[in-house]
């Protein structure tokens, strides 16, 4: 589809004129070669083009986003329609149809277009006319077809010389987001812990790390995935390359695919500038996939063709690009069951699965919770410029007691609230936001009844969901119930949301 907003240009030149000798030719395509700026190009071609070929009106249209295929049909002797008279602008403003009372004929006009056309894409295209000039002969038409061919080229030479700008410029600020992001998540919320199910996790991350291998890392949500799979790019061959991270659940599903391989200019709706994607970042360096179970299944095929034969296109290109990029993925589902409910495809499982790492709950590693809770409070403390320097033993026993169905993350937000409303040196928690949670408090250690898990499990499962019941994200889906019966163990169990 050819531009709404085209540049165009009018000149008067009432002199028939001939077609110009050879040396106005040449001086002609060498003024041509001269710009490196699209509207100055385009403005000099009345100047440049008027020793050279006889015309009172020049215009030129140029292809919206550049990536749809034009041809061109020749007018000769033809009137203006009133479409086409909003071609014809003389010394600034619109000329109107020319016409008298008493039924006297318009003036006949010629028009002759010209695609605008290189070897590997369409540009536009020149038309060029004017009042009672006659026919254009073959060999001014030959003319044309030359001259248009040049303007095509120093078009598509300066549309190239823009998007190689723009490139360096995407690919600098893309590498400068990387580092920072690197630089600011690396120092902040580093793991901390001692307890054995922790050492374990670091112990199996320390041992995959230097091998290169895909990674699965398992677990509920807000137990540090992403701080495990840091870990293992610290750790291995590739940590002085790029760390990429993607949260496939936050990106819409439409989005997906160009924020894993990038898009070509044109390539859709919106796509006004090239992309690269998230693996080709990752080149030589590691990808970082966060709830990679939510990638829809068409797009599964794609991610499974890079893991297997590292290549892949970009959205509107048909070039194979390579990405040497070690993937570390992270789920909070149940995979394995995924596969069997077809809700995720077998053979990228099995492609993903080749080390897994289960990151335990918080509830599992209760001996971790006062370290957890000292680290997050001496850090928001500092953040607020407040000073936190005693925490009372019937809190920290609270916390320690209770069941963290929001795992770390949960308990960071709450330390963050505490000393927010601390006014002194003693951390001021508000246990009863514990108390009346729908996860009741327990000892380390005590069994639960089958009754206390599925609820625990139900409402963690809500938790991720934002509470959406139904859907191919809900949490009927994720339960493997229907809607109904998830909502009839919800009214047994007594789960209710909390209003806000």
């Amino acid at each position: 589809m050819l531009a709404e907003h085209s540049w165009q240009q009018c000149t008067r030149s009432d002199v028939p004129g001939t077609v110009a000798p050879e040396d106005a030719l040449i001086s002609a395509l060498r003024a041509l070669c001269e710009h490196r700026d699209l509207d100055r190009l385009l403005r000099s071609l009345p100047t440049v083009l008027r020793p050279v070929i006889r015309f009172q009106f020049l215009n030129v249209q140029l292809i919206d986003g550049l990536a749809t295929p034009v041809g061109y049909v020749l007018h000769k002797e033809a009137e203006l329609s009133e479409g086409l008279t909003r071609l014809q602008i003389v010394g600034g403003s619109a000329a109107p149809p020319q016409s008298t009372a008493g039924g006297i004929a318009k003036p006949r006009h010629t028009l002759l277009t010209i695609p605008l056309t290189t070897a590997h894409r369409a540009i536009g295209h020149l038309t060029i006319g004017g009042e009672e000039l006659g026919t254009y002969a073959e060999d001014e038409e030959r003319l044309l077809a030359v001259i248009a061919d040049q303007i095509a080229m120093a078009i598509d030479g300066v549309l190239a010389h823009d998007e190689i700008r723009e490139l360096k410029l995407g690919l600098a600020h893309e590498t400068l987001q990387l580092e920072n992001e690197s630089r600011s998540e690396r120092n902040f919320n580093d793991i901390v812990g001692q307890s054995a199910a922790l050492k374990r996790v670091l112990r199996e991350a320390e041992t995959v790390a230097p091998t290169g291998s895909t990674v699965l890392i398992y677990g509920e949500t807000g137990t540090g995935k992403e701080l495990i799979a840091r870990v293992i790019h610290d750790l291995g061959t590739r940590s002085a390359n790029a760390f990429v991270r993607l949260n496939c659940a936050a990106i819409p599903t439409g989005l997906l695919e160009s924020e894993l391989f990038g898009h070509e200019r044109g390539a859709f709706t919106g796509a006004i500038a090239q992309r690269i994607g998230r693996f080709e970042l990752a080149h030589n360096g590691t990808i970082f996939l966060d709830e990679v179970g939510e990638i829809p299944l068409d797009l599964q095929t794609k991610l499974l063709r890079v893991l297997q034969e590292r290549e892949f296109e970009r959205l509107g290109s048909s070039r194979v690009i390579r990405s040497d990029a070690r993937l570390v993925a992270a789920t909070n589902r149940d995979l394995a069951r995924a596969v069997e409910q077809q809700q995720f495809r077998a053979d990228l499982f099995y492609r993903l699965n080749v080390f897994p790492i289960r990151v335990p709950s918080l509830r599992e590693r209760p001996e971790d919770i006062p370290l957890l809770v000292r680290h997050f409070a001496q850090q928001f403390a500092h953040r607020m410029g407040k000073v936190i320097s005693t925490i009372p033993s019937e809190v920290m026993d609270a916390l320690t007691r209770y069941g963290w169905p929001g795992n770390i993350c949960e308990l960071q937000n709450l330390i963050e609230r505490a000393v927010i409303v601390s006014r002194g040196p003693v951390l001021q928690v508000p246990i009863e936001d514990l108390l009346n949670s729908s996860e009741h408090p327990r000892g380390p250690g005590t069994p639960r009844t089958m009754e206390e898990a599925e609820r625990a499990h139900i409402l963690a499962t809500l938790e991720e969901t934002h509470w959406v019941l139904s859907g191919p994200r809900g949490a009927a889906t994720r339960l493997g119930m229907n809607r109904s019966t998830l909502q009839f163990r919800m009214k047994k169990l007594g789960i209710m949301r909390r209003a806000t």
